[in-house]
């Protein structure tokens, strides 16, 4: 059943916790429900959405003005806000979408160290809000591919999922991904249920994105022209790109890379930094 969007591309979507379950023990996922998601549209396998968590104490998120064409003038317009009325705000893929029903899942990963949308997660219940901006994507497969290549750490799972039941049929794919314990470790199949030979990379003590480096240096890999998707830890995105172009001779317009995280970094700090560069840039 295809919805056609009524809503602007930049809108805010209202919604409310339907359901909450375990996928491993690091890992929620959340089903959210609402007449907004009725007009929700598919970007991307690998489609993310900005979800805004309500401030303690408080039953839904307030929001900034709604986003036009210039997304930095929005954001300056988010990190102006007091911080105690400001949402937080994070970045998550959604792991599937059913507007046919006005429902979408987004996969949760609980950390250690959580930030503000783990912390909320780990006890949403029905009936909690929230609000969502999106969704945008960045899986794109060139003409000419002979086989893809997925590679990230536990933070991508739910968007190689994704990624990975929306194959066609014909797709060869390798995966690599690294994680932290074997209970990481979910199904990944093709459209129908068809598994997907995974390669799950266990880190150990060394720092996020060595051992899957290791990894995909030492794999003997597929002939032909690839497409590679790279996503996860800033810094294990930054090396295993650099190795696909520089080692393996890997076209830099034939990969798709993207960090979701950096080490000791927060999304808020980042964007902060971001704003500033751009600030220094428009300046010259």
């Amino acid at each position: 059943m295809t919805i056609e969007a009524t809503r602007p591309r930049l809108a805010y979507m209202n919604a409310q916790v339907r359901d909450v379950r375990r996928v491993t023990p690091r890992m929620v996922r959340v089903t959210f429900a609402g007449a907004d998601l009725n007009e929700f549209v598919d970007a991307a396998p690998d489609q993310y959405v900005k979800v805004f968590f309500p401030v303690p104490g408080t039953r839904r998120p307030k929001l900034p003005p709604p986003p036009t064409a210039d997304g930095m003038s929005w954001y300056r317009q988010y990190l102006n806000m007091p911080d105690d009325v400001r949402p937080p705000m994070r970045t998550y893929t959604v792991r599937a979408s059913r507007p046919h029903v006005g429902e979408l899942d987004i996969d949760f990963l609980l950390h250690d160290d959580a930030g503000p949308g783990s912390r909320w997660a780990e006890s949403a219940k029905p009936g909690d809000e929230v609000a969502l901006l999106g969704p945008h994507g960045l899986y794109e497969v060139p003409a000419g591919t002979s086989w893809q290549l997925l590679v990230g750490d536990e933070s991508a799972v739910p968007a190689i999922a994704a990624i990975c039941e929306q194959l066609p049929e014909s797709a060869t794919v390798t995966v690599f991904v690294e994680i932290a314990d074997p209970t990481d470790e979910i199904p990944l199949e093709r459209p129908g249920g068809e598994p997907v030979d995974v390669r799950w990379v266990l880190r150990g003590d060394a720092p996020v994105g060595e051992a899957v480096l290791a990894a995909v240096r030492e794999a003997r890999l597929p002939e032909g022209e690839p497409y590679a998707w790279i996503s996860g830890e800033a810094d294990l995105v930054k090396h295993v790109r650099r190795h696909l172009v520089r080692e393996r001779g890997v076209d830099k317009r034939h990969i798709t890379f993207t960090g979701y995280w950096r080490r000791g970094r927060s999304e808020e700090a980042a964007g902060r930094e971001q704003l500033r560069e751009y600030d220094r840039a428009t300046a010259r």
